[in-house]
């Protein structure tokens, strides 16, 4: 996915670029950024690869070499970035939190045109020069961000940083998150509030769907306001939020606990303890546990001093070793106990049905999942939530495709919850995990955790459902 931070003050602010970016580091695992502008140095830039490394050890050695009253950073699982551009709208960086499904026909578009690409990624276009190139096709910012929103099939927040302050647009439908922050003489803006508590800002609010603003060290300009549909990402709050942060105020853990404590009361199934598999099914886990009134434990351990983050490797194999590698059993909480073990999704279910092998030759009696969200039986256009290349990498389809023959038949039915093709899902899932039981929260106990109309909030990777958008139908387009 990604995050992003920035920051304009009316003194030097590279201390509070460098770490507000760190706390968007949870986000992304493949590339980091940093730009500042000084008007005596210009632009400066810095891009490094955080797939054998962290945020912090990576840029804090050259943190002086930077300077400036404003900056961005990015956590990138995408391409380098940020990129400098110079053109008639003036010199800027901007930096993305996009997934762009039809880069490849906008560029061959572009070429077209005479245009030409000079940021590549493994001889791949770069899609955040992509959009470059589509804002510069504006005669201001805000024509040449409408032209990416009108343009792109999928999503695309950003931040541009001008010589005359921040720009920030988000996504016209909102799928990713930008938050604004304020303290004295500064203003910062972040796809997570968790950067902010420590660098003492305190929330302003949140961009709308398609709001674009300036911001500037003492003040707010809104360029355009806010578009009126929203279909913000709901695995924010299963998955990929850190457990301080709120989206459209609404808080990740407490979703996270409170989803869990609603699944925890409806379940009659008899065991001795719960626990969480860290860190995002933590959370679900005290909520069960409070529901169900059984007793917390952590009979499965992240080892924190050497896996402070989650680590993805590209490569598939790599990733279940890591996954092992980074969580240890407690033999002495598992021994002849009946547990259930609380997670945010399951994708593959490699990670899961290693665990689960694992906690049986520890002695566990029983072995019980419980899901925070909905089996996820439709792939993601919107947003790059899981590192799938395609829907058949999803344990569902998998199993869907050896029942029908066709990986895409009666979807909808297997997506209904407690339908007769959903339950014999669900079964087959746990049998090929090695599960005693396993259950998924139901989409509507979701939806009434988040808090938000359902309209508003994307569910497609669950349902199949979301809101194609089309310029004509926006007032602002």
């Amino acid at each position: 996915m990604g995050g992003f931070f920035g920051c304009i003050a009316d003194k030097e602010c590279v201390n509070d670029l460098f770490y507000g970016t760190d706390y968007n580091s949870h986000l992304g695992t493949k590339r980091a950024g940093l730009v500042t502008f000084d008007p005596e140095r210009g632009f400066n830039r810095s891009i490094h690869s955080l797939e054998r490394d962290y945020f912090r050890s990576r840029f804090e050695d050259e943190l002086d070499s930077f300077h400036g009253n404003q900056g961005l950073g990015i956590i990138s699982d995408t391409d380098p970035q940020p990129i400098i551009v110079n053109s008639h709208l003036g010199r800027y960086a901007v930096v993305t939190v996009a997934k762009i499904n039809n880069q490849r026909e906008i560029a061959d578009e572009l070429l077209a045109q005479r245009m030409h690409f000079s940021e590549m990624s493994a001889n791949n276009i770069n899609q955040t020069e992509l959009v470059a190139l589509l804002i510069n096709m504006g005669n201001t910012f805000v024509e040449g961000i409408n032209n990416v929103y009108r343009k792109i099939e999928g999503s695309c927040s950003m931040l541009i940083l001008t010589e005359d302050g921040i720009i920030a647009a988000r996504d016209f439908l909102g799928r990713t998150p930008i938050v604004i922050g304020r303290k004295d003489g500064a203003h910062a803006v972040s796809s997570e509030t968790a950067s902010f508590p420590n660098l003492d800002y305190k929330v302003v609010r949140d961009l709308g769907p398609g709001e674009i603003v300036r911001l500037r060290h003492d003040s707010i300009e809104v360029l355009q306001p806010a578009f009126e549909r929203e279909q913000i990402c709901s695995f924010l709050w299963v998955y990929y939020g850190f457990p301080a942060s709120d989206y459209e105020g609404i808080n990740v853990e407490a979703v996270r606990e409170k989803n869990g404590r609603m699944m925890g009361q409806a379940d009659d199934t008899e065991v001795d303890c719960v626990c969480g598999v860290p860190d995002s099914g933590v959370g679900m886990a005290l909520g069960y546990a409070e529901g169900k009134g059984v007793p917390y434990e952590r009979a499965v351990l992240k080892y924190t001093p050497t896996w402070p983050r989650s680590f993805t490797p590209g490569n598939q194999s790599r990733r279940s070793l890591v996954a092992k590698m980074k969580l240890i059993p407690n033999g002495a909480l598992l021994k002849d106990r009946r547990v259930v073990f609380c997670d945010d999704s399951i994708v593959r279910g490699t990670q899961l049905r290693d665990n689960v092998r694992t906690f049986f030759e520890y002695g566990a009696k029983e072995v019980h999942c419980r899901i925070s969200c909905p089996p996820l039986v439709y792939g993601c256009p919107f947003i790059g939530f899981t590192s799938s290349k395609t829907d058949m990498e999803l344990i569902t389809r998998q199993i869907i495709r050896d029942f029908e023959g066709d990986d895409k038949a009666n979807l909808e039915k297997y997506a209904q919850t407690d339908s007769p093709q959903y339950q014999r899902m669900v079964a087959e899932i746990a049998r090929r995990l090695g599960l005693s039981t396993l259950k998924f929260a139901k989409l509507e106990d979701l939806i009434e955790s988040i808090g938000m109309p359902k309209c508003k909030v994307c569910t497609h990777c669950f349902d199949g459902t979301s809101y194609c958008h089309s310029p004509e139908s926006e007032r602002y387009f």
